[in-house]
């Protein structure tokens, strides 16, 4: 089963799989993806690296992960804004690594709490969000759209970071109901940045027929389907980095990928073995 169920869109969400899901994000898009930990939606992303999507501008909520080093060896990525890019236990993200140094990616560097203000400046409608504690590092140096001002209601300054709105949140879910309802548990940057984003595309384990908004253990957990523009079931789409509560990260798997993709060949080898599992 799938949501919506019709579409203003039909030749890309009026059923929507992984591939329709990928189709609706258009290349140049900014998309914002979740950290390894948090509901990555790797089914989708095999399916952006297979038809070949250019220019894609990613925001980490608030780090990368395994997604982005794919889509970045891949050359899908024009420019990335985050908090930090790596595999967790496995490492450094190598293909991020060689993009970095070959200079084929912009990087827009940035701390966690300033993303999250700034997507929380663009879920209550607002153009910024002031900010202490970055104030005095050489992170404002590098970031000329960041502006401090005079605390207007205390002495001394004030971080204002601009208002993040991605055109498109992508992440996988355990459950989605048939009314369109995501449930995402605890992970509550995803509901930010669905509140944030112009669209929110997501793939699930499984879509069930009760309400999850009706009952009180699942709603606090629910992103309401006004936020959701397309569902797709997709079991195990979050591996190989797994879905908490749902299955573990493959461990041997990630190392694997970190250690083939140290070379170009290698990632390619890798790559084009993952792009024929499935």
């Amino acid at each position: 089963m799938s949501w919506p169920p019709s579409s203003p869109c039909p030749e890309v969400l009026s059923a929507p799989t992984p591939i329709t899901l990928a189709a609706a994000i258009p290349d140049g898009a900014s998309l914002a993806l979740a950290p390894d930990y948090s509901g990555c939606s790797l089914v989708t992303i095999r399916e952006l690296i297979r038809r070949r999507a250019r220019g894609l501008r990613l925001i980490g909520l608030p780090q990368l992960g395994l997604q982005a080093d794919l889509l970045i060896g891949a050359g899908c990525v024009a420019t990335i804004e985050t908090a930090a890019i790596c595999l967790g236990e496995a490492g450094i993200a190598p293909a991020f690594e060689r993009a970095r140094r070959a200079g084929e990616v912009q990087i827009i560097e940035s701390t966690c709490p300033a993303i999250h203000a700034g997507l929380t400046a663009a879920e209550k409608g607002i153009s910024h969000l002031p900010l202490a504690g970055v104030i005095g590092s050489d992170l404002v140096d590098l970031r000329p759209d960041w502006r401090i001002a005079d605390d207007p209601f205390a002495t001394g300054q004030l971080l204002l970071v601009p208002a993040i709105r991605p055109d498109i949140l992508l992440c996988h879910a355990a459950l989605a109901d048939n009314a369109g309802n995501l449930w995402i548990g605890v992970r509550r940057e995803l509901m930010l940045a669905a509140h944030a984003s112009r669209r929110t595309l997501a793939t699930v384990e499984e879509v069930v027929d009760h309400d999850l908004l009706a009952d009180d253990v699942w709603a606090a957990g629910t992103i309401p389907a006004l936020y959701v523009d397309g569902i797709a079931e997709a079991p195990n789409g979050a591996a190989p980095v797994g879905l908490r509560g749902r299955y573990p990260s493959d461990r041997a798997r990630l190392h694997a990928y970190a250690e083939a993709a140290r070379t170009a060949e290698g990632f390619n080898r890798f790559l084009n073995a993952w792009l024929g599992d499935g």
